[in-house]
């Protein structure tokens, strides 16, 4: 099925964007797991004060985290939801001053527009919001034209299927990849160092040069 997932929900309400907020961490309990991952990949980079671009930003639950593990030099999160970034900006308090909020759908052809040199890009539980899994390796070669020489990507997002460390993941292979399409996605788009660095309750989170 070629078809694209319309979204159950639309994430530019508040009522919405509050409801997506407020279910992430009781859903997903180990999504702080993921954070703890992206944050210790970058620190193992020694790359001081690093540049790092946020694709599906949402209510800043890794902005928060990364501002204060990493410590970028720039941070810019980029969500499509003006009521995301609301909730961000009020998470965020004095540290929505460190963020650069870009109001912006990484489905446009587009959205690259004036981004560059970013030594991360990172993203969590947002590639399926392009509601089917045949726009990933286009979204990812969009990534590879954003970072530096040396920059990585780090994509974290649920996987179709069962995976024997972790777990069941989702029913639909239309919107969401099996962990081994995910890494074929990656390749596709031109990142030839692969890795997957934590596996656990439906998501994965792979390291891509």
């Amino acid at each position: 099925m070629n078809h694209d997932i319309p979204s159950p929900i639309d994430l530019r309400q508040m009522d919405d964007a509050v409801a997506w907020a407020d279910s992430a961490l009781p859903k997903r309990p180990a999504r702080p797991d993921f954070f703890a991952a992206m944050a210790s990949a970058i620190r193992q980079s020694h790359i001081n004060k690093p540049h790092i671009l946020e694709l599906g930003s949402g209510p800043g639950f890794l902005a928060e985290y990364l501002l204060s593990h990493v410590s970028p030099e720039r941070y810019s999160a980029l969500d499509f939801s003006p009521a995301m970034h609301q909730l961000a900006q009020a998470r965020l308090a004095d540290k929505a001053a460190q963020v650069e909020f870009i109001e912006r759908s990484f489905k446009a052809e587009d959205w690259t527009q004036g981004l560059a040199n970013f030594d991360y890009v990172v993203t969590l539980q947002a590639v399926h919001e392009l509601r089917h899994k045949r726009h990933a390796p286009a979204l990812f070669e969009q990534i590879r034209q954003v970072l530096n020489l040396q920059g990585s990507l780090l994509v974290c997002d649920h996987y179709a299927g069962h995976h024997a460390i972790g777990g069941q993941g989702m029913q639909n292979e239309a919107l969401y990849m099996r962990v081994e399409e995910q890494y074929t996605a990656l390749q596709h788009a031109g990142f030839s160092q692969i890795r997957p660095l934590l596996i656990r309750q439906g998501m994965v989170l792979h390291q891509a040069r």
